[in-house]
């Protein structure tokens, strides 16, 4: 999923100015373009360690576990200035551009600069996958 078609799913307007207006357009990757289609398989969910998550990097999407069977999704594209998160540990989403972190329940920013959430992206599991709904 391009970080355009994450802001233009999420109805565009304040979330992609403020991360426009931070300079997150740097880097876009022009060239892959579309939209994620529903159903997409990311991972299976023993991927998914619990109270913890996976970045599923093809996809743009960090797969977590807050606890045992419940599953979230959210964007890699952290909403301070438009990096890549890079890591889940502790229970948290780390964005090595600026240091934000982020909740693995919820995707709230629990530590700054960002004071934005990630964006949520809805999942489902289908057996033993973890599918874009």
């Amino acid at each position: 999923m391009s970080r355009r078609s994450v802001f233009g799913a999420a109805g565009g307007g304040a979330l992609a100015g403020m991360v426009t207006a931070c300079g997150g357009d740097e880097g876009d990757d022009a060239g892959s373009g579309g939209e994620q289609a529903t159903d997409t398989p990311l991972i299976t969910t023993g991927e998914v360690p619990v109270g913890e998550g996976t970045i599923i990097s093809e996809h743009e999407v960090v797969v977590t576990q807050p606890e045992e069977g419940v599953f979230r999704a959210f964007s890699t594209v952290c909403t301070h200035q438009g990096c890549d998160v890079d890591e889940v540990s502790g229970g948290e989403i780390h964005c090595p551009c600026h240091g934000s972190r982020f909740s693995i329940e919820d995707g709230a920013p629990v530590e700054g600069p960002a004071d934005a959430p990630l964006e949520e992206l809805e999942v489902r599991v289908d057996g033993d996958d973890i599918v874009l709904a």
